[in-house]
């Protein structure tokens, strides 16, 4: 699917105030086909969750459901339900895309069902979640070619686009902040300490060799080459590539830096240091051995790599392994998280790493996400101006929301790790003192 072409033609109307164009979004512009049974076995199953929920649910025909708390309405609730019966999770977001459902609060709202995640399925329905839940397709599998068509979906969509709600570093990854609660004026400097911080950790400084793995747009190049680094910076997006460069260039920094249209696994050389910024989250759990192995190779005897990953709790990333998600479907394809475990379990197993430091700072995420989400709502109209639709901002709004929902839920988190690697003579570089990520 190519998200940014609007085209006009057959649309069918899910609610009263959105049209889906059923050319571009043919999932969403109907429910899928089930029977009675299954869709009542649905309602039966999703409406006893809701119940139990400190949230207020409110269906079309005036029936309430919850414990009281943010407020989700429910306007086509045949639609809502068949979606849930057939597609699971995946069916509820498409049911939010086609307008069948809203919260005015709608990172509350999803922040509620964030919370209770492991606990929304009765537990021996859980235990049959092979037979329901989707399956990740094969053609999201993170091979080399797989994975260029993957990252091309999201990332080539319309640098543009992400410039809307980005802020002037086109950082596109968690910033830290120095408080809360955070404001736009604040946004560059925290992703700038973000990056800062990477930078301090992978010790760059002048005369270093320094591997990127995940250029995006070329701001962490940019600032390490004016420390005095050499940059070997690599994607696999032609247009994060073009602006990088570009970006490179204003700034003064082509001597420094070379951005290559490259797989990591393609990566060749030593050097002093690696940085990858949620890099591993578009990896794949088949292919976490290679990239951890990558940055081992990569690295010169005593050099140090800094990394930045979304992580999920163990037990959820073992219960959705090999399911077909959402975000997946429509935002990350071949997108996966790891969990704390599994990252370290990997580097000690699989490579000569130690991992000499963790930081985790889910919090900052979440207000990184709302300042998106703000931007991205208040600039709307420059959306559509794009060529983008109307289902693909309510796409959008409901990706980073929630996003931010699995952050202020303590679902989901951040964290900023620092490897080493034994020295010629056994000996590991020092870690540097504890600060910088306000946890």
């Amino acid at each position: 699917m190519n998200f940014p072409v609007t085209h006009r033609g057959h649309a069918e109307r899910r609610s009263d105030t959105t049209a889906v164009d059923a050319a571009r979004w043919p999932d969403v512009a109907s429910p899928p086909r089930s029977s009675r049974a299954r869709t009542a076995v649905s309602q039966a199953v999703v409406r006893g969750a809701l119940d139990r929920l400190p949230m207020r649910v409110r269906l079309a025909d005036g029936t309430q459901l919850g414990r009281g708390g943010p407020l989700l309405r429910i306007h086509d609730p045949e639609a809502f339900h068949r979606r849930i019966g057939v597609n699971g999770l995946v069916g509820f977001g498409e049911s939010y895309m086609a307008g069948e459902w809203d919260a005015p609060d709608l990172v509350a709202a999803l922040s509620v069902l964030a919370g209770h995640a492991a606990d929304l399925i009765p537990r021996p329905l859980q235990r049959l979640r092979g037979l329901w839940a989707l399956r990740r397709p094969a053609s999201q599998r993170n091979t080399p070619v797989g994975a260029r068509d993957n990252i091309s979906r999201h990332y080539d969509l319309s640098n543009d686009l992400f410039a809307l709600f980005l802020d002037e570093s086109l950082s596109y990854s968690s910033a830290v902040f120095r408080g809360f609660p955070a404001t736009w004026r604040h946004l560059e400097a925290a992703q700038h300490a973000k990056i800062d911080r990477l930078l301090d950790l992978a010790e760059v400084t002048s005369g270093t060799s320094l591997l990127e793995i995940g250029t995006g747009w070329g701001e962490l190049a940019i600032r390490a080459a004016r420390r005095g680094a050499r940059v070997t910076t690599l994607t696999l997006s032609a247009e994060q590539r073009d602006l990088a460069r570009e970006r490179i260039r204003a700034a003064g920094a082509a001597d420094r830096i070379s951005v290559e249209l490259c797989d990591y696994r393609e990566a060749r050389g030593t050097y002093d240091a690696v940085v990858s910024v949620e890099m591993v989250e578009a990896v794949g759990e088949e292919f976490w051995p290679v990239y951890f192995s990558t940055l081992d190779e990569r690295l010169a005897p005593g050099g140090r790599a800094a990394l930045q990953a979304i992580t999920m709790p163990h037990d959820r990333m073992l219960a959705s392994g090999g399911t077909f998600t959402w975000i997946q479907k429509y935002i990350f394809p071949g997108g996966q998280l790891p969990s704390v475990e599994a990252i370290e379990k990997t580097v000690r197993d699989r490579t000569g790493l130690r991992t000499a430091r963790r930081d985790g700072f889910g919090a900052h995420y979440a207000e990184t996400l709302r300042l998106w989400r703000e931007r991205f709502t208040e600039r709307a109209d420059e959306v559509e101006e794009l060529g983008f639709d109307d289902t693909f901002r309510r796409m959008w709004t409901f990706y980073l929301a929630y996003s931010e929902a699995g952050f202020r839920a303590g679902y989901l988190d951040v964290q900023q790790y620092l490897f080493t690697k034994d020295g010629p003579h056994g000996g590991s570089a020092t870690v540097p003192r504890p600060g910088g990520a306000g946890q």
